[in-house]
């Protein structure tokens, strides 16, 4: 299903989707995270830690946007995570680093930095849209 041109806009134009993730016992984790929508798929920038273990023991994950402040204008979406090891780094993804420049030195860090830091790329494909 390919998402109405109202949700693709908010994909382009969020800044932060929530990335929701279960491991092996199954118990769910919502996270804030940042991406880059291309179209057909979802890449995130992951620290090793709690959603790298669950995207390898569970691949099937859900993303969410914030709905608007009385919970209308939801975009849910159901899909298939994985680590690719053919993905570049944060900083040599140019999409990502043009959507987030900003974010990452206002954390006092660098593209690099930032990469050397969240080395895990995050692809999400297989996508269902609610």
């Amino acid at each position: 299903m390919t998402p109405s041109k109202h949700v693709q806009s908010r994909l382009k134009k969020e800044i932060v989707i929530w990335l929701v993730t279960a491991g092996r016992d199954r118990k769910p984790q919502a996270v804030p995270v940042w991406f880059v929508w291309d179209g057909r798929s979802f890449l995130i920038y992951a620290q090793a830690g709690i959603k790298v273990r669950h995207v390898r023991a569970n691949p099937y994950v859900e993303l969410h946007l914030n709905s608007d402040f009385v919970g209308d204008d939801v975009v849910r979406v159901s899909g298939h995570a994985t680590i690719p090891k053919s993905q570049p780094p944060a900083h040599r993804e140019p999409a990502y680093v043009r959507k987030y420049r900003d974010q990452i030195e206002g954390l006092g860090m660098t593209v690099e930095s930032f990469a050397e830091q969240y080395l895990y790329p995050i692809r999400v494909r297989a996508l269902r849209f609610h």
